[in-house]
């Protein structure tokens, strides 16, 4: 997901019922926790693969099935929970996903084989792509209008929030009590959410039901087309080679647990600079935004398998793939919401089917390079997606997108 402001354009103008609510940004409060406690699941194996891998003897490919199996969970649940909870209010919808968040990071905490923690990990995909197929623009509901964009940020902000926890937090729990201590950490913040979210959420009741249709109006636009088709590939670069960092880190520069958990932190804290910068950039141009974000992803990456061996390259070109993938979500959504301003909320829950698509495609591919060929072969087919991702980009866009088109 992103951080993007113009998703609060998916949900309906906020009601005097909504925005009379005692303590509105506590209840922007509550749906932002959840946003991060979603994230920090998502990203955990990600910090833990080396130690599942380990502990449940099977192989680092095979243990990537742990981000591989929510993401396409989600990718089907996006679109399906968008159009299925029709007009039920909006409180009860993130309380029952928040449920089964709790469920699912029991079970995984619980596991002690890697098909229950694989079913624990389907459970979590549906309730991840169900959460932002909601809760993406459901800032705008709890607070006033002129507020409406700054809520919306304050939830997405939970995207960084959560890999910075999930991904370095993940990697320095496992080492020092475990894959379980992790996933039951977990555990007490999803519960810490859904407490938050049963006091705070007001009732969001809806007045119309997304019709399916609408799913489909942003591949009717070149641009649409385009921008889902360059999404898929440069994300799937992104988790073929971030899905196996760890060991990447590990086997090539020999870094030790608490170096990969520090550079996996700052990984992502450096993320936040590039949403910014590309916040600034996309305004004028998207495509060019999007562009840069894809280059600077793709020389990053293709790097490392070169100089990584040197722990001051490594640091380097770990700081500027993460400056990029901060800029990345960002980006894309820009491109989606400008590409099918027509279909606001179909636009959105494509993007968000996409987008954990392409994480499950991205995390199997990796897998299959991994057990085939090695890890430092998997980050180096992360960068040609990207590189390919770039050349679809300005193929077959056209100037749709350039500035002062509408």
């Amino acid at each position: 997901m992103s951080h993007d402001t113009q998703a609060s354009t998916l949900a309906p103008p906020p009601s005097a019922s909504t925005v009379s609510n005692a303590n509105p940004w506590l209840a922007v409060l509550s749906v932002a926790l959840s946003a991060i406690v979603f994230c920090t699941t998502e990203f955990l194996p990600i910090g833990l693969l080396r130690y599942i891998s380990a502990g449940m003897r099977v192989s680092e490919g095979t243990a990537g099935l742990m981000v591989t199996a929510p993401g396409l969970l989600a990718a089907f649940a996006a679109p399906l929970v968008a159009i299925g909870v029709g007009r039920m209010d909006r409180r009860s919808v993130l309380l029952g996903l928040s449920a089964l968040l709790i469920f699912s990071n029991l079970l995984s905490m619980l596991a002690n084989s890697f098909p229950l923690l694989i079913a624990a990990r389907i459970l979590f995909g549906i309730g991840l792509g169900g959460f932002w197929a909601v809760g993406a623009g459901i800032g705008s509901r709890l607070v006033a209008a002129a507020s409406a964009g700054r809520a919306t940020s304050i939830i997405f902000a939970g995207v960084s929030i959560g890999m910075l926890v999930g991904g370095s937090g993940g990697a320095l729990i496992g080492e020092l009590a475990g894959a379980g201590a992790a996933f039951g950490g977990a555990l007490a913040l999803s519960i810490l959410s859904f407490v938050a979210q049963a006091i705070w959420l007001p009732k969001l009741p809806v007045e119309r039901a997304m019709p399916a249709r609408e799913l489909l109006g942003i591949v009717a636009t070149s641009a649409g087309r385009s921008g889902l088709l360059a999404m898929l590939l440069v994300l799937c670069g992104q988790f073929a080679a971030y899905t196996y960092v760890t060991p990447f880190l590990a086997q090539h520069t020999g870094f030790d647990a608490r170096a990969i958990s520090g550079i996996l932190f700052g990984y992502t804290l450096i993320g936040l600079v590039g949403n910014f910068l590309v916040g600034g950039l996309g305004g004028r141009n998207e495509k060019t935004a999007l562009a840069a974000t894809i280059a600077l992803f793709v020389v990053s990456v293709s790097l490392l398998p070169v100089l990584g061996d040197t722990p001051v390259w490594t640091l380097a070109l770990m700081a500027a793939w993460g400056l990029a993938y901060g800029a990345m979500p960002l980006a894309l959504q820009m491109w989606v919401t400008r590409a099918a301003p027509h279909v606001p909320e179909g636009g959105m829950a494509l993007y968000v089917g996409n987008f954990q698509a392409s994480i499950a495609l991205g995390s199997f591919v990796g897998g299959l390079v991994v057990d085939g060929f090695g890890v430092s072969q998997a980050v180096i087919a992360g960068g040609l997606l990207g590189l390919i991702a770039l050349v679809v980009l300005y193929a077959f866009a056209g100037k749709v997108l350039e500035p002062g088109t509408r």
